[in-house]
Order: structure tokens, then C-alpha cells, then sequence
């Protein structure tokens, strides 16, 4: 049986239908070719969409890939400025017109898509071809573009594995180039004084550094003289570990806190007990007075940091929203002025006049035993298990990793030298530089004769107001002076530094 093709109105029909879809899509898709060139002949010509002529003529298919380039990438055919102007402009070639034939000047859009349609590079501008002129887009560095410059020139031939201007080789500009450490003398230990019955939990050294003040787990507060190491004073008066000290600059005041939830303040004119403050639900672990304000804040076990007014007594802030206990602060004088880290693995920026939290520095996976901040610069570093981090302020901003100390961290210090103390819970020490993070001395403290070996640990530590001197506190139940060593120089001791590839993240 002969099929019979259709015929009649069904196909009039169809065609009627080809027609509109060929309509619609060329007032849908024709409308940039339009804009650009539609008064020209030669345009007006190319805007056919007719499905049925698409094999046909070869200009409908350039225009159909015209269009969608026009449509797809108008908004990436031109670089950013700051890539743009980093970028060697190419050498430039223009076609000569053939004998006879007349040059028509199509507009900028179709000779960019014409271009790109015919596989020929897009040019910027067009420049009159010479006999120097060369169409590569890397020009040799040792030898100037020009006559014989080129690969059929006298001239030497371009490496291509030689970096050019557009090579993908990182530069070693400023902010990638890992600053070299500065030489720091290493530091020796001088003196071990004992008469703790505890372990040295808290450290605290008088602004005219003639003595300094120590808490321990045996409830005492011991005064002790900064040049000789002689004991002056003994203080009573807390049930429980000292966990907290700090001595006021402007005041004659000494403040402690401990884990029997009491904040206390001492007249170091009577050597007694003047004020309470009371409120914290648990044991107190840190203490630190503002720089400036006649406030301090606390911060302990029940999760919160706690703003008192030194002279009322009163509670001017709860600073809530850890979850964990609040293990270390530091208070400075310019936003953020209270810094906690806490055992829930954060650390909190805190706004004191609102009461609120600034930021959350949420980079590390332990819980922050550790914070201090630098006496010159505006950073901070904070410290957790085999984790040392430095932030900058006022943001919080990350800015590098001290890497190499793997224990338990309990302490840090820093001096106006740059120079960064870490102490572990398994007795290891590092000192560190502070501006690139390289460690150049690293060791291991010695328990006192009779102790256990789990009691070698440091507790807390501090430098003295010169920074030459370095107080340590330990689970020995001693208190170890280390010093610099005045021999040593750059020659006997030299920095082993090895750098690595961009680790700064600032």
C-alpha cells in the first residue's frame, strides 16, 4: 500500500506555524544583530532565521552563533580592569583588501563576533602591519619587539618554558613573601625559688617591677622579690586554688579569684582583704584589670565573663554566650576591649559598653586555654592542644599559624621584644618570633628532684615590665626566672629558618 503525503489545509497550517516560531525567534534573538548593524544592508541581509534556508546559506548559521555569543557572553567578552591593565597587548594584524575589492566597515559587535565566529583572535585596535610586526602573544624578554625579533628573524627564538609577562608563576610580592624572623637570643634558666605547697597556678608582677605575686593550689598568695627571689609576704585568705592575679598600675590595690567562686580585692597598703565581689556560680579561673577603666573582669567555670565596677562592687555586665568555661581573657584599651577563649573551642570578641559580642573566632578544634595580647601591636594570639593562632585587631582577622608545639598549651606570653612563650602541659617550652611564627628555641623543663614526672607542666607564666625576664610557674610546685643569654649572638646560635610557600593569610 502506497503512502500519500499530506496535503491540504493540515500542512498550510504547519507552515503558518514554521512562519510565527521563525518570527518569534527572529524578534526575540535578532534584536543585538539589529541594534548594532541593522541599517546596513549586509545586516539586514544576515537577519534570516528561516529554518527552512538554514542549510542553505552559510551567513544564517553565523548569525544563529552570533547572536548566542552576543546573548551568552556580552558580560565576560571584556576583562576586569585590574587583569586588563596587567595584561601585554598583543601585536596587532590587519587583512589587506584584495585588488578591486572595496572594505566595508561593519560595526565593532559584528567585527568582534565575526572574529570570534572565524577562529581569529579579537584584536583591541587595529595597528598598520609592518615587516616587524608579529602576531605573538609573548614577546621575548631578551630582546626588544622589532625587525628580526620575530621566529624567521636573526633574532632569538622565545623559550616556551622561559616565564614571560603572562606566565601563572606567583610573584613573590609583598604580601606573599614570608617575612625572615628576627634573631632572638636563647634563653636560659636562672632561678628556681620553692615554697609552694601547690601547683602555680597564677603569676602577677608589680608595675615597678620590684616584686611579683603568685597563687598556688596550697589557697596562698605569695609576694616574692623580683632580684633576689626572696619570699616577703604570705597572704591567706582563700579556701580553695588561686586561680586569678593582677596588680593595679593606678590603684594600691591586688585582685584574686579562685576556684572557691571568690573575687577579692586587697589593700596592699594593710595586706588585707577590702572588698568582695560576688556573683559567679562556680569556680573563677581568670582575672584581668582594664588598662584604663576602674573596672575588672572575670571569668570562670559557670560559662560567662563578668564586668565589675572595682569601686561599687557592682555586676556592670554579664558577658554570656559561651557554652564552656571561660579558661583565659584579656582586657585592652580599644575595641575589642575584652577578649575570652573558652573550653568550647571559641574565642569571643566583646564589646564592653554594650555588653555584646563583637565576633566569634571559631577556627580552632580544642578547647582555648590560652589568650594574650601584644604590649605594642594590635594583635592577640591564642593558644589550645597543639594549637597557637595570632589574630589581628579589631576584626579578629587570621593571620598565621605557630606551628610545632604539640601538647596541651596552658600558657602564652609575649614581650615588647616580639618574643612569644608557650607553655605545655607535659613540661615543653617554645619561644617563638613573634612577627613570622618561627620558633628558634624549643625545650623541655626539668621537674625538681623527688617529683613525679607527670608534675613536670607549666601552669602560668609572665614576663616582668623590662621583658628580660621570664616567670614561670609549675606543677612541680616552683617557680622557675628564666633569663636571655648574654653570650650568645647570631654567629653561635644562627636562625635555621626554612620558609614555606605563602602560610601568612593576610
Amino acid at each position: 500500500m502506497t503512502e500519500v503525503a499530506p496535503t491540504g489545509p493540515g500542512l498550510s497550517r504547519l507552515e503558518a506555524l514554521v512562519r510565527d516560531n521563525a518570527r518569534a525567534t527572529q524578534s526575540i534573538f535578532a534584536t543585538a544583530a539589529a541594534a548594532a548593524g541593522a541599517s546596513e544592508p549586509s545586516a539586514r541581509k544576515r537577519i534570516k532565521l528561516d529554518p527552512g534556508l538554514a542549510s542553505e546559506d552559510p551567513d544564517i548559521t553565523k548569525t544563529g552563533l552570533s547572536l548566542r555569543l552576543h546573548a551568552e557572553y556580552a558580560d565576560v567578552q571584556t576583562l576586569p580592569e585590574a587583569i586588563a591593565k596587567r595584561m601585554p597587548a598583543p601585536a596587532q594584524r590587519k587583512k589587506k583588501p584584495k585588488p578591486g575589492e572595496q572594505q566595508d566597515a561593519p560595526s565593532k559587535t559584528e567585527e568582534h563576533a565575526r572574529k570570534l565566529i572565524e577562529g581569529i583572535p579579537p584584536s583591541k585596535a587595529a595597528g598598520p602591519a609592518g615587516p616587524g610586526s608579529s602576531s605573538a602573544l609573548v614577546l621575548s624578554r631578551n630582546r626588544p619587539p622589532g625587525p628580526g625579533a620575530g621566529a624567521g628573524g636573526s633574532g632569538k627564538t622565545p623559550n616556551r618554558n622561559e616565564p614571560a609577562n603572562m606566565s601563572l608563576i606567583r610573584k613573590p610580592d609583598g604580601l606573599l613573601a614570608q617575612p625572615k624572623p628576627e634573631w632572638h637570643a636563647p634563653w636560659k634558666l636562672q632561678r628556681v625559688i620553692s615554697g609552694h605547697l601547690g601547683w602555680v597556678r597564677a603569676l602577677a608582677v608589680e608595675p615597678n617591677n620590684q616584686w611579683f605575686a603568685s597563687g598556688a593550689g596550697d589557697r596562698t598568695i605569695k609576694i616574692w622579690d623580683l632580684a633576689s627571689g626572696q619570699l616577703r609576704l604570705t597572704l591567706t585568705g582563700h579556701i580553695s586554688t588561686v586561680r586569678g592575679l593582677a596588680v593595679s598600675p593606678r590603684h594600691p590595690y591586688m585582685f584574686s579569684c579562685g576556684e572557691d567562686k571568690m573575687v577579692k580585692c586587697w589593700d596592699l597598703e594593710t595586706n588585707k582583704v577590702i572588698r568582695h565581689y560576688h556573683g559567679h556560680l562556680s569556680g573563677v579561673y581568670a582575672l584581668k584589670l582594664h588598662p584604663t577603666l576602674d573596672v575588672l573582669v572575670t571569668g570562670g567555670r559557670d560559662g560567662v565573663a563578668r564586668v565589675w565596677d572595682m569601686r561599687t562592687r557592682s555586676n556592670v555586665h554579664v558577658l554570656s554566650g559561651h557554652t564552656g568555661t571561660v579558661a583565659d581573657l584579656v582586657c585592652q584599651e580599644a575595641d575589642p576591649q575584652v577578649i575570652t577563649g573558652s573550653l568550647d573551642s571559641t574565642v569571643r570578641m566583646w564589646d564592653l559598653a554594650a555588653g555584646k559580642t563583637m565576633g566569634v573566632l571559631t577556627h580552632h578544634k580544642k578547647g582555648v586555654r590560652a589568650v594574650v595580647t601584644h604590649p605594642t601591636e594590635f594583635t592577640f594570639a591564642t593558644g589550645s592542644t597543639g594549637s597557637i593562632k595570632q589574630w589581628k585587631c579589631p576584626e579578629g582577622a587570621f593571620m598565621q599559624n605557630f606551628e610545632g608545639h604539640n601538647a596541651i598549651i596552658n600558657t602564652l606570653a609575649v614581650n615588647d621584644q616580639n618574643v612569644l612563650f608557650s607553655g605545655g602541659d607535659n613540661g615543653s617550652m617554645s619561644f617563638w618570633d613573634w612577627k613570622s611564627g618561627y620558633r628558634f628555641q624549643a625545650l623541655d623543663t626539668t621537674a625538681q628532684p623527688g617529683s613525679l614526672d607527670a608534675e613536670a607542666g607549666l601552669m602560668s607564666s609572665t614576663f616582668d615590665m623590662s621583658g628580660s625576664r621570664l616567670i614561670c610557674g609549675e606543677a612541680d610546685k616552683t617557680i622557675k626566672i628564666w633569663k636571655e643569654d648574654p653570650n650568645a649572638t647570631p654567629e653561635t646560635h644562627p636562625i635555621e629558618w626554612k620558609p614555606t610557600l605563602a602560610r601568612r593569610k593576610f
